[in-house]
Order: C-alpha cells, then sequence, then structure tokens
C-alpha cells in the first residue's frame, strides 16, 4: 500500500510538472510580454502593441496591471490569469476582446501616471471649457475615448487586427 501512494504522489507530481511546462507557468510571474501570446487570442494584441509607440516605453503590465503594490499586482494577475484560463479552456471569449472594470481603472491611472504633465495640462485647459464630464475619472474622459488606436490600433477582432502577420520575437 505504500508503494502505491508513492506511486501516485510520483505521478501526481510528474503530470503537475507536466502541464507547468506545456502551460508556460512560470513565465506568468515575469513582465515579459512574450507571456501574453502564451494564449492564441493575446497575439493581436501582441502585435499591434509591436508596432505602437509604446514598444520601447511600456509594457502589458506596465499599463494592464496596478502598480499601487506589489501584492495587488500579483493579485491581479493571478484572478486575470485565472479568468483568462477559463476562456482559453471553455473558448468563451468572443472575437472583439472586452477589458474588464478593473482593468480599465488600471489602465487609466498608469495613463495619468505615465503622462502625469500631459494630463495636468489637459485637465488644466479643460477648466477653461464647459464640457460634460465624468465625474468617476479624474481627467472628466477616459484616456481611450480620444485615443483609442494607442497601443493596439483601431480593428478590435482578433482574427482581424492590422500587423497581425506572425509576433516577432525580441
Amino acid at each position: 500500500m505504500k508503494v502505491l501512494a508513492v506511486l501516485a504522489v510520483i505521478v501526481t507530481l510528474g503530470i503537475f510538472a507536466n502541464l507547468a511546462n506545456e502551460s508556460k507557468m512560470l513565465s506568468y510571474l515575469s513582465d515579459d510580454p512574450q507571456a501574453c501570446i502564451n494564449c492564441h487570442p493575446m497575439a493581436a494584441a501582441y502585435a499591434t502593441w509591436q508596432h505602437s509607440s509604446h514598444r520601447n516605453r511600456a509594457t502589458c503590465v506596465d499599463c494592464h496591471l496596478p502598480h499601487d503594490s506589489f501584492m495587488n499586482k500579483m493579485l491581479a494577475k493571478a484572478k486575470d490569469g485565472y479568468k483568462h484560463s477559463v476562456a482559453m479552456t471553455f473558448k468563451t471569449y468572443a472575437p472583439n476582446l472586452q477589458i474588464s472594470t478593473d482593468a480599465a481603472q488600471w489602465i487609466q491611472g498608469n495613463c495619468i501616471a505615465c503622462h502625469r504633465e500631459l494630463v495636468s495640462q489637459i485637465v488644466d485647459n479643460s477648466k477653461l471649457y464647459d464640457k460634460a464630464a465624468d465625474s468617476t475619472v479624474q481627467t472628466g474622459r477616459r484616456c481611450w475615448e480620444c485615443h483609442r488606436e494607442v497601443p493596439h490600433g483601431t480593428m478590435r477582432n482578433i482574427s482581424a487586427t492590422q500587423n497581425n502577420f506572425t509576433a516577432k520575437v525580441f
């Protein structure tokens, strides 16, 4: 019985090691953008990012995850990773990927953090005009309302994205 229990543990560890290797599990702990293209639907986002002005300045996690603490960043990665793995496993993602409410807040905050000087000028200028603003957003508008193409281009469908011929390894 002892031998059978040890054998079961060894088989279980072997299956887990194979799963970790095949899924490239450890790559998700890094900030490497190539980890994002382990999943086929993200290839379009990666390809368009590679052709953008942000390629040399910001990676996926720089925009798409919170930066207020290491713990929040890792919790967000785990939460999104779980959602992504379920969507990939059960093919529940749509051709037009939709951003979550949490991710929208992180992206907005990260845009403002990186472009702080420009945003402060925009906020100052917006006070000169009586425009209807979204009171839930610091600047009154979400950055992508005007900059929809940054950094992922104009097309939103994962099967029809410009510059999505192949993902370059850099």
